[in-house]
């Protein structure tokens, strides 16, 4: 159907926006909780602009199981960006990036129990390849001075994405601007009240990482969150799981564009794998379950 066309382009094109936060972070001087404070900070006040031009009502009144489950998706959300700019810090990109996209791995295990969705042969064929290509894209990346501090909170950030994109995906009657504002209004709530507990209310922005700044949180966070979670209910659990890793191969492809980073062979054909795998996944598999679906 056209709707779910356009469903999966805005995703994906979410994806891709996320793909260039790390190339912009990497211009800004500034701790990573700094960072996420201000990324959140600056794309729920954009997001609120929007709702209020458009005089949009807010549903999530009516509706408080799914307030609930909002609520909930944006608190995890925060503490699981903490936890992985905190392992960035510690392991490295590619380890914290291994770790952080075993949540998928969660919740296309999960998704026949809490959604229903059958695990078609192609569909966890594909998946595995994905998850191969994303190994061998990260491998050369991997940082061997870690420590168990970094694995945790690399395996803590995983575990919060999968609950992320369970609880928002449960939330089926809060869509569009009013899902992506209330989830990332929320998760900066949940980062302010740490961010003052640990660090006080005190915050310098260097004047030449302020355009950096804004473009991570009116952009990346503002608008790519808007395609990304105003879509999450309309797309399948296992389609979300499997097209995420869009997301890390982006970002290797933008640093050997834009920061001139080389591919190295092993890379290639993890991203091959990827993209053969996501296509295998969600062209045959979703084949697959419309047929069983008709029978």
């Amino acid at each position: 159907m056209p709707s779910d066309r356009f469903a999966y382009f805005k995703f994906l094109l979410a994806l891709f926006i996320f793909g260039t936060n790390g190339i912009v972070a990497s211009f800004i001087a500034m701790s990573s909780s700094d960072i996420v404070f201000l990324r959140l900070m600056l794309g729920s006040a954009f997001l609120l602009a929007i709702f209020v031009i458009l005089r949009k009502p807010f549903v999530c009144f009516g509706q408080p199981r799914d307030a609930a489950y909002i609520c909930v998706s944006g608190i995890v959300m925060g503490a699981s960006w903490l936890f992985l700019f905190e392992a960035y810090q510690q392991i490295g990109v590619g380890a914290s990036t291994l770790a952080y996209y075993i949540g998928p791995v969660i919740v296309l295990v999960l998704s026949p129990f809490l959604f229903g969705e059958r695990l078609s042969v192609p569909r966890v064929a594909g998946f595995m390849a994905v998850v191969a290509g994303m190994y061998l894209v990260n491998a050369a990346l991997l940082d061997n001075s870690g420590n168990s501090w970094g694995v945790f909170c690399g395996l803590m950030s995983a575990v919060l994405l999968a609950v992320m994109l369970i609880t928002n995906k449960k939330a089926a009657s809060i869509r569009g601007f009013e899902n992506a504002f209330l989830q990332i209004f929320i998760g900066f709530l949940t980062i302010a009240v740490i961010r003052v507990a640990l660090d006080g209310l005190t915050l310098s922005i260097p004047p030449e990482d302020l355009i950096c700044v804004l473009v991570l949180g009116i952009f990346n966070t503002g608008i790519g969150c808007y395609l990304y979670f105003s879509t999450l209910c309309s797309l399948p659990a296992q389609s979300v799981a499997v097209l995420g890793y869009i997301e890390p191969l982006s970002a290797v492809v933008f640093s050997a564009l834009i920061l001139s980073e080389v591919l190295l062979p092993i890379q290639i054909l993890g991203a091959a794998l990827i993209l053969g795998g996501a296509f295998v996944a969600e062209v045959f598999g979703g084949k697959e379950i419309a047929a069983c679906k008709k029978e």
